[in-house]
């Protein structure tokens, strides 16, 4: 389907599994061991060649593509001309949700492009295209599976790639069912993978505690050098859970910012690609939106340059817990 880059969490070695100091007498050979180790921990994220082929491993074993196009707050026309401008410049990720109302207007496009690609363009499958979208509202068992049926008839696509319960909003005994109900739709072949969205650290161990058939494969959260939420991105790291990062751009709020400009100069990039870039370092798979075909073409080339490791510490130090949107994060 794509090409295949390094899968996250599994080869870097943790760094429990590096020791201090040598315990035997080969103490230079030890020694070595542990630079190496140490060097292939430090490096390995920054090393890889990223592009809009390049795919992540779930933890199901499915492979989905590292870069998505949002298409948060567009409507109509709008939504599947941008659609279609990603699938040209060889965007195969889409992130919609029952609450946008695009769903019927993004998988036209995809329909579209694969049954007439433009000319000079290869030819896809269905199955080379991942399709995302969300429940609007956890309310019950039934109501989500009456939705994720919904979600299939109006993108038109067969089947969904990924489906997410879009907030923890609700309670814990409707989030519990809900998820009940995806996991049902993945064993019927309605749902490839399940995940969720703005769930807060909580609300990941409550529904592990639960001890459900299937693990969320990803949470989608805002998260941005402005708003790193390492609180949840390291618990997500840490359950083999992909973190997909909605807001990757903070919603252009902060491109003229000192430390933006300062890198943008020095990797000679555009600050959305600093910010892609610095997403994908991270493990995160970064969901940019645009409706400007420059702007969508330019926010993924991103496979010219490695943020070095000080700068990405430098970024990091940004935040500021800057919440563009909503924070469901804390809810009950």
């Amino acid at each position: 389907m794509m090409s295949r880059i390094l899968p996250l969490f599994t080869s870097p070695p943790s760094r429990a599994s590096i020791p201090s100091r040598p315990r035997s007498s080969d103490g230079i050979l030890q020694m070595r061991r542990i630079s190496i180790l140490r060097s292939q921990f430090s490096t390995m994220a920054s090393s890889a060649n990223y592009s809009l082929a390049s795919t992540i491993k779930l933890n199901n074993g499915i492979q989905m593509p590292r870069i998505h196009l949002g298409v948060y707050m567009t409507s109509g026309r709008e939504t599947s001309t941008a659609a279609t401008h990603a699938l040209e410049a060889g965007y195969r990720g889409f992130d919609s949700a029952e609450w946008y109302a695009n769903e019927k207007e993004v998988g036209l496009a995809i329909l579209k492009y694969i049954s007439s690609p433009p000319s000079g363009q290869a030819k896809l499958e269905r199955s080379d295209v991942w399709f995302t979208t969300k429940l609007k509202t956890n309310s019950s068992y039934d109501a989500t599976r009456k939705a994720i049926k919904e979600s299939i008839r109006k993108c038109g696509l067969g089947y969904l790639d990924l489906y997410l319960l879009h907030s923890p909003y609700g309670g814990k005994s409707r989030r519990l069912e809900c998820w009940r109900a995806v996991e049902d739709a993945i064993e019927e072949g309605e749902v490839r993978a399940g995940g969720v969205s703005n769930f807060g650290v909580k609300h990941l161990q409550e529904l592990l505690h639960s001890k459900p058939k299937i693990i969320p494969a990803v949470n989608q959260i805002e998260v941005h050098p402005f708003n790193t939420r390492t609180d949840i991105t390291s618990f997500c790291r840490e359950h083999n859970i992909v973190v997909e990062a909605y807001a990757p751009l903070a919603r252009a709020l902060r491109m003229k910012h000192p430390k933006i400009v300062e890198l943008s100069k020095k990797y000679q990039c555009e600050p959305g690609q600093l910010l892609v870039r610095w997403s994908l370092q991270k493990g995160y798979v970064p969901l940019p939106k645009s409706v400007k075909k420059p702007r969508i073409v330019s926010n993924a080339q991103v496979e010219g340059f490695d943020i070095e490791e000080g700068d990405m510490k430098v970024l990091d130090g940004l935040d500021e817990y800057l919440v563009t949107d909503w924070d469901p994060t804390d809810a009950d």
